[in-house]
């Protein structure tokens, strides 16, 4: 079991981030792109930092407003999708995490998302790396986890997969039945976070009150057994963004939101 978390859940700055991360106890980090680019640093030099920490990167994330777009922005898409290969290469991850696209420019063209994350996923596999997708709460035209999985099915490439987030997944109150619909080897990556039940916008509520687990309102322990029992055995990663942690010591938040997956993961009270 690797446990993982999204550099975005802890504050401070970026080697203040990892190194947390690491004295907290994960073994992998899902390195944000804008916290990447903010830093200013080479992802060469922070692959070694991390790799000097004894960590490695799990996923580069996200990848945003990407699928069914007409020209140019098809074309410009592809162009920023190498970039973030070149990059990936150099944080030595496999993993790209593409979020279901929210853009009111997005067509309603199944057929053109399937075109264009085929390609993505040829492109990908063409460098040795992976597309995972994620279906977002707020997506414009897939944003169920049960039709990101008829997404993937149909791409039908060994390189594109599906990403498990269970707040996109516990705030539209879907069945976790469908999960186990899903073969272990197609879930690329579970995302982690608990909330409470809020009557306001998703996107707010995803970017204000998403919590360590234990301290919301979810299914969290309902979420973690449903896709386990599709034999996965890949990262669990926590995804929080929380008003109150933002304020808090980089360690103090690093520390306590290990305890809280390992608690999780384990069926422990925190």
């Amino acid at each position: 079991m690797e446990l993982a978390t999204a550099t975005v859940t802890v504050p401070g700055s970026l080697d203040d981030k990892l190194r947390a991360i690491a004295v907290a106890g994960f073994a992998s980090v899902e390195v944000f792109a804008s916290e990447l680019a903010e830093s200013g640093d080479d992802p060469a030099i922070v692959r070694r930092r991390i790799d000097d920490l004894g960590m490695s990167v799990c996923t580069f994330m996200p990848f945003r407003e990407f699928e069914a777009l007409p020209e140019p922005r098809r074309s410009q898409n592809f162009a920023r999708a190498e970039e973030y290969f070149d990059i990936m290469q150099a944080l030595q991850t496999d993993l790209l995490l593409v979020c279901t696209n929210v853009s009111p420019d997005t067509q309603p063209d199944r057929s053109r998302m399937i075109d264009d994350f085929r390609e993505l996923g040829e492109r990908a596999a063409a460098r040795g790396l992976r597309i995972g997708i994620e279906p977002l709460a707020w997506g414009i035209h897939v944003s169920d986890y049960r039709d990101g999985w008829q997404l993937v099915q149909q791409v039908g490439l060994d390189s594109v997969g599906l990403i498990l987030d269970n707040f996109h997944i516990q705030a539209l109150r879907l069945p976790l039945e469908g999960i186990h619909n899903i073969p272990a080897a197609k879930i690329f990556d579970v995302q982690l976070s608990d909330a409470p039940y809020l009557d306001i916008d998703q996107m707010s509520w995803s970017r204000r009150f998403r919590l360590l687990p234990g301290r919301g309102e979810f299914d969290l322990a309902g979420f973690v057994s449903a896709v386990r029992a599709t034999g996965y055995d890949g990262v669990w990663s926590l995804e929080t963004f929380d008003e109150k942690a933002a304020a808090m010591p980089t360690q103090q938040v690093a520390t306590d939101a290990y305890a809280s997956l390992r608690n999780l993961m384990t069926g422990k009270a925190e």
